[in-house]
C-alpha cells in the first residue's frame, strides 16, 4: 500500500525517471487529504480516495500530465478516481446510525456544489481551475457555489465554543459563526478555560486554535473535551501540513492561518453537515 506521507519517491513506487513527479506531488499531498476528508466527512473515508489516486498513480504514472504545478492536474485526476470509484466507510468505527445518516445527508445534495464550493474557498482555486478540475464551465461553478451558500444557510443553528487566544482573530470567527446564526458560548484561551467552558454548556461545535496563550495546546484541549462530549471540531493552524502526516488520527475538518471568511463558512457547514454522536471523537480522542 502507498504511504500517504510520501516523503520520499520510494513510498509510492516511483523511481528513475518519474522521482521528479515523485517530489513535486510529495507537498500536495496533504492538502489534497484534506479537501478529500472534507468531501467524505472523516479521515478514514478521505485518506481511502487519496490512497487510490496514488495507487493509480503507481500504476500508470503517465496518467498524471504535470506542465508546471501538479495542484491543478492532481486535484483533476483525484476527481476522475472520485467519479469512478467507490469506497464504502463513512464513519471511523462500526456505527450504524451514523453511516445511515450521512449516507442519507450526502444523497440529498447535489455532490458538485460541495466541490466546488469546497474547491475555492477550503483549497483556494479559482473558478476557472475549479472548472477545469470539475470539467465546468466558471459560469457553472459560479452558479453552483452559490447554491451551496444556500444550502448552508438554511442548516440548524448550535452553540460554539472558540478556543482562541489571539482576541483580533477569536473576535472575528465569532462574528462569521454569528453570522450563520449560530451562537457563541464563550471564547477561552487556554486549554483549562476551554475543557471547563466545555463541561458548563456543552457546545454544539468547537473551532480552535493549535498554540494557545499560556502554551497549553488545542489539540489537548480537544482530547479532553471529546472524552466527555461529542462535537464536531475545526482546528485552524498556519501550518496544516504539519498535522496533515498519516501518520497517526488527525483532525477531520482544518482551516489554514490566514483564513478567509468563507473558508470558516464553508468548514462549519461540513462539520455540521456531517456530523453524527460518535464521528468525530475517534478522530483526536486517542
Amino acid at each position: 500500500m502507498c504511504k500517504l506521507r510520501l516523503g520520499l519517491a520510494e513510498e509510492i513506487g516511483l523511481s528513475g525517471g518519474n522521482m521528479s513527479l515523485s517530489s513535486e506531488v510529495a507537498p500536495e499531498l496533504p492538502f489534497l487529504r484534506r479537501y478529500a476528508r472534507a468531501l467524505t466527512g472523516n479521515q478514514r473515508s478521505g485518506d481511502a480516495y487519496v490512497q487510490a489516486t496514488l495507487e493509480a498513480l503507481v500504476a500508470d504514472p503517465t496518467q498524471l500530465i504535470v506542465k508546471g504545478s501538479p495542484r491543478l492536474p492532481l486535484y483533476r485526476f483525484f476527481h476522475t478516481i472520485w467519479d469512478s470509484t467507490h469506497i464504502g466507510g463513512l464513519s471511523e468505527i462500526d456505527d450504524t446510525l451514523a453511516r445511515k445518516t450521512a449516507h442519507a445527508r450526502l444523497s440529498s445534495l447535489v455532490p458538485e456544489r460541495r466541490q466546488a464550493l469546497l474547491l475555492t474557498a477550503l483549497e483556494g482555486f479559482s473558478h476557472e481551475e475549479a472548472g477545469h478540475i470539475l470539467n465546468r464551465t466558471p459560469n457553472e461553478i459560479h452558479h453552483l457555489i452559490d447554491a451551496a451558500m444556500m444550502d448552508i444557510s438554511r442548516e440548524t443553528s448550535t452553540e460554539a465554543l472558540i478556543i482562541e487566544d489571539e482576541p483580533v482573530i477569536a473576535l472575528d470567527l465569532a462574528n462569521i459563526v454569528k453570522e450563520l446564526g449560530h451562537k457563541v458560548i464563550q471564547i477561552a484561551s487556554t486549554r483549562d478555560e476551554a475543557v471547563k467552558a466545555a463541561r458548563r454548556h456543552r457546545p454544539g461545535l468547537i473551532l480552535a486554535d493549535i498554540k494557545l496563550a499560556d502554551d497549553s495546546s488545542g489539540i489537548d484541549a480537544v482530547k479532553l473535551i471529546l472524552a466527555q462530549v461529542q462535537v464536531p471540531v475545526i482546528f485552524i493552524t498556519a501550518y496544516p501540513e504539519r498535522l496533515l502526516t498519516g501518520d497517526r488520527p488527525e483532525p477531520t475538518f482544518l482551516i489554514s492561518k490566514p483564513f478567509l471568511t468563507d473558508t470558516v463558512k464553508v468548514a462549519i457547514s461540513q462539520a455540521l453537515f456531517f456530523h453524527t454522536p460518535s464521528t468525530e471523537a475517534v478522530a483526536l480522542a486517542r
